[in-house]
């Protein structure tokens, strides 16, 4: 292309007629006009006209009743018959205006928003899922909550410190991925005394059971509920429990699945730590020193940076929900737990009565505080018919990692024989399928289950990894 002396570049009219709508203006002024009409209605949606003047090179824009009048003064030539230049900034920017696209663009008007926040997490029954029944035992009655069929075999669970059975299990046991095992059993919920939703204070005269003596409550619970055989699925403080018990009674003890067992007694650390938050639930409450403890008891170090959401729903439980003198009591037991006096024997002609009989499954989560006693109580089993899991990125494994802990436990009743291998296919199905429609089901139908449970999904979603 042919060059100008100053080094811009002409456009060719007489040769080549291509250039003209880019480098040269239209020979009349309307080009320009209409540029900046189609700029005006992109601006204000074409809906209000506007006057828009120009002084000292400044746009002024003011509103007009019916039409839109453009005046221009001191930079541009007002007189439409005169020819604007056919070079420099002006002419070219009048040009490229004058080529915009002629469709009009509206404004789009966002009608019926609204903002749909999720259903606040709530640690209490939020819905009758289970029923509850009052057992007597030697040591005062405890609360046990059933969940599904009785005909079917029995899953018994025991809690941890600072928890109940609707606090530790209820969210777990309605995972989605657990919904196939509600229709081969039947979950007993055991709650330590004074432990559960809304109990009362216990007597200041009342003695709180020590480790064996809750374990000793369990028979109690078996007799009442016609029980046999049960498969063990505790946390914690409940885990050792359940543990005792399969040592006094191996033979109703068909499995166990233990998630952060101990097996020892109290060092002096976490003794003096239990005595100190004891002393403040009886005399000051739930204090901010008893609650950082328990929640470091539950979920370990750095739990805000894991999941900020769910260290707030169980702050706030043990602030509001919490009897703090029935849980110094248990707390108060709980320190002063004997040790389980079982060992691994090398030699496997010996009697194995000197450790636990049944199938074991322990379970513990990578960043869990009680990761190491795990390790120890792994130690004392038979390797034959135990197993020892640490799940990755999680301390409380049922709330953060409740996938994981599904399928292992699956996997683990089907190596007993207790579950019928369940396809991926129709464990696709079980994902699928809403409450509502579950319901309906074969599954779940009123001759195969008289007594229907209303199944409430679980408000955490699993990290799978």
């Amino acid at each position: 292309m042919p060059s100008s002396p100053g080094g811009s570049y002409s456009s060719l009219a007489s040769n080549n007629e291509i250039y003209r709508p880019t480098t040269v203006a239209s020979c009349q002024n309307s080009g320009f006009l209409d540029g900046f009409k189609k700029a005006l209605q992109f601006v204000s949606g074409g809906s209000a006209p506007a006057v828009v003047s120009r002084r000292d090179d400044f746009l002024v824009e003011e509103p007009a009743a019916r039409s839109t009048v453009i005046s221009r003064t001191d930079s541009v030539n007002t007189n439409t018959n005169k020819k604007m230049p056919s070079s420099g900034t002006i002419a070219e920017e009048a040009a490229l205006l004058g080529t915009m696209p002629s469709d009009s663009m509206d404004d789009i008007e966002l009608k019926n928003i609204q903002l749909h926040f999720p259903a606040s997490r709530t640690l209490s029954r939020i819905a009758e899922t289970m029923q509850e029944e009052m057992v007597e035992t030697d040591r005062g009655t405890v609360m046990v909550a059933t969940q599904g069929y009785r005909n079917k075999p029995a899953i018994v669970t025991y809690h941890d410190l600072g928890l109940n059975y609707l606090s530790s299990f209820q969210a777990f046991f309605n995972y989605i991925d657990m919904r196939a095992l509600i229709e081969n059993f039947c979950v007993y919920h055991i709650n330590a005394p004074g432990q559960e939703e809304g109990a009362q204070t216990l007597p200041e005269d009342y003695i709180y059971p020590t480790m064996d003596e809750l374990a000793s409550q369990v028979s109690y619970v078996l007799t009442h509920f016609g029980i046999k055989q049960f498969i063990g699925f505790g946390v914690g403080a409940g885990a050792n429990i359940l543990a005792r018990y399969a040592l006094i009674y191996p033979e109703r003890v068909s499995a166990l699945c233990l998630i952060n067992c101990t097996s020892t007694t109290a060092g002096w650390i976490e003794w003096g730590y239990q005595k100190l938050n004891a002393r403040h639930l009886r005399s000051k409450g739930m204090t901010q020193g008893v609650l950082d403890y328990l929640m470091w008891h539950h979920f370990g170090r750095n739990t805000e940076e894991r999941n900020h959401d769910l260290v707030h729903v169980y702050k706030t439980y043990f602030e509001r929900n919490v009897n703090p003198t029935n849980l110094s009591l248990f707390m108060d037991s709980y320190v002063r737990r004997t040790d389980l006096n079982i060992h691994r024997d090398v030699d496997p002609s010996k009697n194995k009565e000197s450790t636990l009989r049944m199938p074991v499954m322990n379970i513990t989560g990578s960043l869990s505080p009680h990761a190491d006693d795990t390790v120890t109580f792994n130690g004392r089993l038979d390797p034959s018919n135990s197993s020892w899991m640490k799940i990755s990125d999680s301390g409380m494994v049922l709330e953060e990692q409740p996938a994981k802990v599904s399928e292992a436990f699956r996997l683990f009743l089907q190596g007993e024989g207790y579950v019928a291998p369940l396809s991926p296919t129709k464990m696709a199905l079980y994902r699928k399928m809403s409450l509502e429609e579950l319901l309906k089901s074969k599954m779940y139908s009123e001759k195969q289950w008289p007594h229907i449970i209303h199944i409430t999904e679980n408000p955490i979603s699993a990290v799978v990894c």
